[in-house]
């Protein structure tokens, strides 16, 4: 997700190559399996929105990012979709049995509008609901893998691309991604700036309790086995009861 700058567009179209289908999308699509109406927020390009479609059931891709909703709209499957551009205060008013937030979107929103969205989420789920999401685990840090001081070079559909990245703590658990995509035949240098929010279980399981959820379920992979310290934790909620 991005907020004030939009994704070059050569830039997404090499989103799924980078980021395909997998074992996260076969986890979310089996909680969908008895879902009638399924929101997912922060659906980027749509790889798994399109895939979460099935006879009578509603689908809604949510994503504040322009660029990513035409790649999205253009996918096979799309036109079974609801595509809709904007964060959680564009959602209708309906509700919803089976809410994602797949690919780490949950880290790509910020102190203050996580919890809203939160809220948002709440206001939108219907009694029973799922939600679902993962977010790195910040004592694994994984930021300190993701710095690429020496360029790489590989050939994509507009040619040769160099690529190197740099990461800058922002404190409170929070660091800047920042992707040099310089694209060689043009000889143009796209950067791309990521802000993300590495929090704890305790506090994510608290924003969902302030949120009015009750959390179910917190994995430590995709086959379900229960988060002790691994790199990855995937939550699982409900709405919890009215007070």
């Amino acid at each position: 997700m991005t907020d004030a700058l939009d994704y070059d567009p050569r830039v997404v179209d090499l989103y799924d190559l980078d980021n395909p289908d997998g074992p996260d999308h076969d986890y979310y699509r089996s909680l969908a399996a008895d879902a009638a109406r399924v929101l997912d927020v922060g659906c980027g390009t749509g790889i798994l929105t399109a895939t979460l479609t099935a006879p009578g059931r509603v689908v809604i891709g949510l994503d504040p990012s322009p660029a990513m909703l035409a790649y999205a709209r253009r996918r096979p499957g799309a036109e079974r979709v609801t595509w809709i551009d904007g964060d959680t205060r564009a959602l209708p008013e309906e509700r919803f049995d089976l809410i994602l937030m797949s690919g780490n979107v949950a880290q790509h929103i910020p102190r203050g509008e996580w919890e809203r969205t939160l809220r948002d989420l709440r206001a939108v789920a219907a009694p029973g609901a799922t939600l679902a999401f993962e977010s790195r685990n910040p004592d694994a840090r994984a930021w300190e893998s993701w710095v690429q001081e020496t360029p790489s070079v590989r050939d994509t559909v507009h040619g040769p691309l160099m690529e190197w990245s740099e990461v800058e703590g922002r404190g409170e658990g929070t660091v800047l991604l920042r992707a040099f995509n310089r694209f060689e035949d043009t000889d143009e240098t796209v950067v791309i700036e990521e802000l993300l929010v590495f929090r704890s279980r305790d506090e994510i399981e608290a924003d969902l309790r302030a949120a009015g959820f009750e959390v179910t379920a917190a994995w430590g992979d995709w086959q379900r086995t229960p988060f002790d310290g691994q790199r990855t934790m995937v939550f699982e909620a409900q709405p919890a009861a009215r007070t």
